[in-house]
């Protein structure tokens, strides 16, 4: 995932939402300090207003993601939440296609196949 960070042609974009999600998964404090300094390298968004678009199924929980990307007009939603995002991956939804980061490193010649 620190590949994302040496990305000189993209901007990283979050919901404040999946940040915090993270830091209350996370049990050290070290862990968590290290969270806060690479979400100080993100734009972080908020999930729109916008009713869910019909047709997706996706977990209550991983909404507030998916909308957040919609808000940052973002070009990929890069989820490693393959139990709840695999229905959708490889789809574009509202412009964003949405991919594994493996896949969007692949994508990007950073990875092999």
């Amino acid at each position: 995932m620190l590949a994302f960070w040496k990305l000189r042609d993209a901007t990283l974009c979050s919901s404040r939402y999946a940040i915090e999600e993270a830091r209350s998964n996370l049990s050290e404090e070290a862990q968590k300090e290290r969270l806060a300094r690479l979400a100080e390298g993100l734009e972080l968004f908020d999930a729109s207003s916008e009713e869910p678009l019909l047709g997706m199924a996706l977990p209550s929980k991983d909404w507030p993601i998916l909308l957040a990307a919609i808000a940052a007009r973002a070009t990929h939603l890069v989820t490693g939440g393959v139990r709840h995002f695999a229905a959708c991956f490889g789809k574009t939804v509202e412009g964003i296609l949405i991919v594994t980061p493996s896949e969007y490193l692949k994508r990007r010649g950073m990875l092999k196949s």
